[in-house]
């Protein structure tokens, strides 16, 4: 196909969005390479975003850009046939083994932890801050953690298990705030060396280790973020680990990026730059994981809060930049600004959601009073 006829067939779909090739809307399309038309057809969204990192188009608005292409569902308009393979090969291969789980740790949360403390909060939450009360990143993401508490019903005689730890800011403000004694689990050296610092003084276990060495027995159980790295084929098994680990009468808090429909794959350009072998579970497969197992007290879903925390990350990124810069070059600047933005866009068009689930074993005796 020419790229006469190429453009025209992404103008076209283009318009169903309401977005124009360098037309005058701060959500348009500025393209700055005319191979880019013929190139996002044949690559789809995976060519989209290295095109996009390449420098050959751009948009004022990117976030706003996406909400309006992913609200008409374009992505799925200009998926490749060789795309079908992924699909295939999640099949048939556990991409998210202890081995394979390594990856997203090097590529991604190892990075290093001067670069995330510039760009997050000061407690270095890197997932979904709570902002109906709160001005700041700092305070939307404290409001996060103490929601977080007060869902698990924590007091100073908890032992806690935290499957997935980040820098160790949950594990902290539980054992300060509520007193609790928490061991928690992560695969990240970058961060298990921060956590262990950071938490040195108080009733906490960090350790560096898979989720699924996790032992022992807690009142409750709390994993936020880490479900999105485990992969279709797992949620059983997690479901059966966190069974095991929990004691009667315990709670376990579930804090997970959510996808509106079920898929054994994550969308390409984040699998081969962002998160390798991520995947969003869905509702349905998340409780046919829990069903026979857990009874699902209470199912919170504040996704729209994810657009305005990764829209205050950015501002961070973009104003602490200038130190970076020379470390890690333009082109993963520009990688960051569409990860970062697009994701935001993806929240604001209501295809990612966020969710808080509240699980036990065998039912909290009463009832469980939901808290928000």
């Amino acid at each position: 196909m020419n790229k006469t006829g190429a453009k025209k067939i992404v103008q076209d779909l283009l318009a169903l969005a309401d977005v124009q090739i360098n037309g005058t809307q701060p959500t348009d399309m500025r393209v700055y390479n005319e191979n880019l038309y013929s190139r996002i057809l044949a690559g789809g969204t995976l060519a989209v975003g290295e095109a996009y990192m390449d420098g050959w188009w751009d948009s004022p608005q990117l976030d706003a850009f996406f909400a309006k292409v992913l609200t008409a569902e374009l992505n799925k308009k200009i998926a490749p046939k060789k795309l079908v393979w992924p699909v295939l090969k999640s099949k048939i291969i556990n991409a998210q083994t202890k081995t394979r789980s390594q990856k997203v740790a090097k590529q991604h949360y190892d990075l290093g932890n001067d670069f995330y403390a510039a760009m997050l909060d000061k407690r270095l939450q890197y997932t979904c801050a709570y902002w109906p009360t709160a001005n700041t990143l700092n305070e939307a993401q404290e409001h996060k953690l103490d929601l977080v508490c007060r869902k698990l019903q924590l007091s100073k005689n908890d032992t806690v298990l935290e499957l997935g730890g980040g820098w160790g800011g949950f594990a902290k403000y539980a054992a300060e705030k509520y007193g609790c004694a928490v061991v928690s689990y992560n695969i990240s050296a970058e961060q298990v060396a921060y956590a262990k610092n950071y938490c040195a003084s108080l009733p906490v276990k960090i350790i560096q280790a898979d989720y699924r060495t996790a032992s022992g027995k807690f009142d409750k159980v709390v994993s936020i973020g880490m479900c999105e790295h485990i992969g279709y084929k797992n949620y059983a098994s997690f479901i059966k680990l966190v069974q095991r680990c929990l004691k009667p009468g315990g709670l376990f808090l579930l804090h997970t990026i959510g996808y509106i429909t079920s898929s054994t794959t994550i969308e390409p350009w984040f699998n081969k730059y962002i998160f390798p072998n991520g995947m969003l579970p869905s509702l349905a497969q998340l409780t046919t994981a829990l069903e026979g197992r857990f009874v699902i007290e209470d199912v919170h879903n504040f996704g729209t809060d994810y657009d305005k925390t990764l829209l205050a990350w950015h501002r961070n990124f973009v104003e602490h930049w200038p130190r970076f810069k020379e470390q890690y070059g333009e082109r993963f600047y520009r990688m960051w600004q569409y990860y970062l933005l697009s994701s935001a866009g993806s929240f604001r068009a209501r295809k990612n959601q966020l969710w808080q689930l509240i699980l036990s074993k065998d039912g909290v005796p009463g009832g469980y009073q939901s808290i928000r």
